[in-house]
């Protein structure tokens, strides 16, 4: 039987390929992944129609955080990357080549679960330990952006304590803590789903978003219910907040540090990011 390790003493790539379709969240469209093995560190992209050009994933090629995170790749940017890297960081996975075929990697069920599912399925094996997948830090950094606060404060291990404040009932006031290893990342963090408001729909399809959104790949809030239950967990949006925290993070790659966030979002998370890379 799989089972993932209880640290991030090593770092692993996986044992095969991985080969996945499926629909983008923004563009609508159908979109296809395979994953690899790679001899570097790190993860690195190619498009299908241009495989020899290889791109190595960074926090400089950050571009749009606007409900998703982008990169910008040479001439074309890939979107809704988030989920993947959070599912291969979790994992203590790296040494990763992705050729995409599309703009935007798949959404599959809203979450990082199925990604996880691929891995234990195709195996994984130790890489040499890379140098930065754990990112060092000697100073606390505390940043805001409005009223949302992002900390990081030195420690011998990566926690994670998140709060969110939403006025909808139905979310109301969460909060999450979690000593972050790949064990307690695919149990408890990975299956939750990316989630979102009845009351904006009609605003983000207008602004030509969430084309490929669905009741199927995302839990939608309705003010105080939930329109598609049942939730995998009493407290999944602050959940998959969290999710989205460790997938921005991974190009840098995941701090030792207690990390403290309230009411975070993809471009706080991208600040905290860039000052840990500075």
């Amino acid at each position: 039987m799989f089972a993932w390790p209880t640290n991030y003493d090593s770092c692993y790539t996986l044992a095969g390929d991985i080969i996945k379709e499926g629909i983008g969240l923004h563009s609508g469209e159908k979109t296809r992944v395979r994953i690899s093995p790679f001899e570097k560190e790190g993860y690195f992209v190619s498009f299908a129609d241009k495989p020899n050009e290889v791109f190595k994933l960074d926090q400089n090629l950050i571009g749009s955080t606007m409900l998703c995170t982008a990169v910008k790749l040479g001439k074309r940017n890939l979107y809704t990357i988030e989920h993947l890297l959070s599912s291969m960081a979790g994992c203590g996975l790296s040494y990763i080549h992705i050729e995409v075929d599309g703009k935007e990697i798949p959404l599959l069920d809203g979450s990082a679960i199925q990604w996880v599912r691929e891995f234990e399925g195709v195996g994984i094996k130790k890489a040499a330990k890379p140098d930065n997948f754990f990112r060092e830090i000697n100073k606390s950094i505390i940043l805001n952006k409005e009223d949302s606060v992002i900390a990081a404060i030195p420690s011998e291990k990566t926690t994670i304590i998140s709060t969110i404040n939403f006025s909808y009932k139905a979310i109301g006031n969460q909060t999450f803590v979690i000593d972050l290893n790949p064990k307690s990342f695919v149990e408890r963090i990975a299956p939750a789903r990316t989630f979102g408001f009845k009351d904006q729909f009609q605003e983000l399809s207008e602004l030509g978003l969430i084309k490929g959104g669905s009741l199927d790949n995302a839990l939608v809030c309705d003010g105080d219910e939930w329109v598609n239950p049942p939730l995998r967990f009493s407290n999944e949006p602050i959940r998959h907040k969290i999710l989205d925290l460790i997938g921005d993070l991974a190009l840098v790659g995941l701090p030792k540090a207690q990390i403290l966030v309230y009411k975070g979002s993809h471009s706080l998370n991208a600040l905290l990011a860039s000052s840990l890379k500075n």
